[in-house]
């Protein structure tokens, strides 16, 4: 294929995958692995595929221990299914590691911090504790996505955000841009941003694509269904998961028919956007399905609602933002293992300790599966088995 593309994902459903190894039959490693066109994992057969990055001899892990989650199959051997960093950024952490991308919110109205750090100053002295803390690259964003915001006109989000970027790039850090927008892109570029996150995947502005391609930087591109004020009307899936990585897929043809080179692309299956509850979960039990694909994958479940409905006591009443930190450390440890290549998060020393926890675990033989997985009652459970 022209250009060293990876082939575009497809997308089986109920595909099952284990992040740490091969099947004992060296079976073939998933779409846009290095592969020579073997089908993804669940594509039409019965072998699992191997992860990408892993080296293997092929050696069955230990057997669950008793009230520990049973995985039907083959276990992987241990190893790092990692996929490479996209292009301009492969410098940043160990190479193993997932990195830690911490949020700049230039705004007064996120859902977690709005008003904050919404001057530039205070923006800039942030971005600076959150490299001093741990942080990898950083976040900056003008405009909140949280679910029912309207938009903010370009001109204030370019009036929020470039300052910050340009002071942040300036002393050395690494800074992303949080936008939708191609002209802001474009400028944050300008002002020493490395890569651009957009929300829409490149659905809210057309020329968001030929900036990009012009630039020649990282891309994250996340799944995404509509803005802010619509985005819980399009939570209706057939099955979440294999519906994301379908229309990632199509964002992926649609980057490459623009000039979108595969290294410059992170996909993101977008936690909490149009999917205001249940529909996180799969995302993240499945998360190796779409580490398979090839691409790096962008986590971000920071403090996001589904958390919050998940942590609330007895009275139903939802725990605030500020209050999710511990099981946004949780999820930042079991996306780590999985593979992401990063987490976006609000509070970076927690997660900086998680994902160094998942660094050790995994390289200690620890792995996650999510094939077929029963639970303690026997019924078949939704995935992501941990196995040791």
């Amino acid at each position: 294929m022209a250009g060293g593309e990876r082939p575009t994902p497809s997308v089986p459903s109920g595909a099952a995958a284990c992040s740490g190894g091969p099947g004992p039959s060296g079976d073939a490693g998933p779409v846009g692995a290095g592969s020579s066109g073997a089908a993804p994992v669940g594509a039409g057969s019965s072998r699992a595929a191997t992860p990408v990055g892993v080296g293997s001899s092929g050696a069955a892990g230990p057997v669950p221990t008793a009230g520990s989650p049973r995985v039907a199959g083959p276990v992987p051997t241990a190893g790092s299914p990692r996929v490479a960093g996209p292009v301009g950024l492969r410098h940043l952490g160990d190479g193993e590691r997932t990195l830690v991308m911490g949020v700049v919110n230039v705004t007064p109205d996120s859902f977690s911090d709005g008003g904050r750090w919404f001057e530039p100053a205070a923006a800039v002295a942030h971005g600076h504790a959150l490299v001093d803390q741990g942080a990898d690259l950083l976040d900056v964003g003008g405009e909140s996505t949280r679910p029912g915001a309207a938009r903010v006109p370009l001109e204030e989000e370019l009036r929020r955000v470039i300052p910050v970027v340009e002071a942040l790039a300036r002393a050395g850090a690494a800074v992303s841009v949080d936008t939708t927008r191609a002209a802001v892109a474009r400028r944050a570029l300008d002002a020493g941003a490395l890569l651009v996150n957009d929300v829409s995947g490149g659905l809210a502005d057309d020329d968001m694509y030929a900036v990009v391609a012009a630039a020649g930087v990282a891309y994250v591109a996340m799944h995404w269904r509509g803005h802010a004020d619509v985005m819980d009307a399009n939570d209706v899936y057939d099955d979440v998961v294999t519906d994301v990585r379908r229309e990632l897929a199509a964002r992926v043809a649609a980057m490459r028919a623009a000039g979108i080179r595969d290294e410059q692309v992170v996909l993101d299956p977008g936690l909490g956007f149009a999917k205001a509850g249940a529909s996180n979960w799969p995302l993240l039990a499945r998360l190796p399905e779409l580490v398979g694909d090839g691409f790096p994958v962008l986590v971000g479940a920071s403090r996001k609602r589904f958390l919050g409905h998940l942590l609330a006591g007895p009275d139903e009443e939802v725990v605030p933002p500020l209050a999710r930190d511990g099981a946004t450390h949780a999820i930042s440890a079991l996306v780590a293992a999985a593979g992401a290549w990063a987490v976006r998060v609000h509070d970076v020393p927690g997660t900086a300790h998680a994902v160094r926890v998942a660094t050790a675990w995994h390289r200690a033989g620890g792995r996650i599966c999510t094939d077929r997985t029963v639970g303690r009652d026997g019924a078949p459970a939704v995935g992501g088995a941990l196995s040791d």
